[in-house]
């Protein structure tokens, strides 16, 4: 596997088979996320007060905080049964008509990444979330009817790692909307510590801090960096993660403590030495180390913002200060800022 796909939160091919067994089944045993697990709560316990259906959650943020995983703990806490899919694999009206024509009341309908359903699709979403009926074309040309089917009262969820291609109208029928945020530290120190229990992995405090240091406030990093580190441990050490061990092993993979990996750092390089620290295109920073534009702004960009060490502004990119102290690069002066001869 590349090493750049250790600081991304896409789920990777290798996630699935670890993240089953690593994801806690209970609202109680989620770690992180507070305010929004107070809202689910209450909204779980009164739709099993009620013997309802709880109202459709849409939630959003970054991909690897946990929106898949709240999804199939909402099913869990309301006993019911939980059926899955993702907006690309439904590519006609007769892919969501099959799963929704067999769906049991109260259940829970999860669709991940949301904002890519065609349109057609997406209406045809709209009455079943709003009206729980499924309309059906019988028929062609003139002859043509529309059939509509009632359906028992459910629960939807939409994931989406970004919501503003979701539609309004989509939007708008999801009673509660809730934003997953990047985790703490120490938040994610203990999701390390969990996740190496479960995986039988003896580390010490200051290892699992090393490593949620380093994992960009995403879990699903930090089970990825821990299967790293362990792998290490096992190989080079004697089984056990230490803080010497974690620290080696993270610097085998070209990540920084800041959680900066190779690409990370030549973006910030190119910007610093290359383009005396902006505003530079993004288009130029892709062609300069040979990356795509879009996975820069998706991608890398989001994290090296909220570390302070890039602005964006209508000219381009600019470096700041503290990525200048951080990098270690000496600001050159610009064309402009040069005195003048004459």
């Amino acid at each position: 596997m590349p090493e750049r796909q250790l600081i991304s939160g896409d789920r990777q091919p290798e996630d699935a088979q670890f993240e089953v067994g690593l994801r806690p089944r209970r609202l109680a045993d989620f770690t992180g996320q507070n305010k929004l697990k107070e809202n689910l709560d209450i909204a779980i316990q009164a739709a099993r007060m009620r013997g309802e259906a709880m109202d459709h959650v849409l939630l959003y943020g970054p991909p690897g905080l946990g929106k898949t995983t709240l999804a199939a703990i909402i099913a869990e806490e309301l006993e019911v049964p939980f059926t899955t899919t993702s907006g690309p694999v439904l590519q006609k009206k007769l892919d969501l008509t099959g799963i929704l024509s067999n769906i049991r009341a109260r259940q829970v309908f999860f669709i991940d990444e949301i904002h890519r359903l065609l349109p057609d699709v997406e209406e045809m979403l709209y009455s079943a979330l709003e009206d729980f009926r499924v309309d059906i074309l019988i028929g062609v040309g003139p002859g043509a009817r529309t059939h509509s089917l009632p359906m028992p009262k459910f629960t939807g969820i939409g994931a989406t790692t970004r919501q503003g291609l979701i539609s309004a109208p989509l939007r708008g029928r999801f009673g509660l909307v809730l934003r997953l945020d990047p985790y703490s530290a120490v938040e994610l120190e203990s999701i390390v510590k969990r996740s190496a229990a479960l995986l039988n992995v003896s580390v010490e405090e200051g290892a699992a801090a090393e490593i949620a240091r380093r994992c960009r406030g995403t879990p699903r990093i930090a089970n990825r960096l821990l299967r790293r580190v362990r792998d290490y441990a096992q190989v080079r050490a004697d089984g056990r993660i230490t803080l010497p061990v974690a620290e080696t092993a993270l610097n085998l993979l070209d990540v920084d403590r800041f959680g900066l990996d190779e690409i990370d750092q030549k973006i910030m390089l190119t910007i610093l030495d290359k383009y005396r620290g902006g505003p530079v295109g993004v288009g130029t920073i892709a062609a300069s180390i040979s990356e795509e534009a879009d996975t820069i702004e998706e991608v890398y960009e989001p994290y090296l913002i909220q570390l302070g060490f890039l602005n964006r502004t209508p000219r381009g990119r600019v470096a700041t200060e503290r990525a200048y102290e951080y990098f270690g690069v000496k600001r050159k002066l610009r064309d402009e800022d040069q005195p003048a001869l004459f």
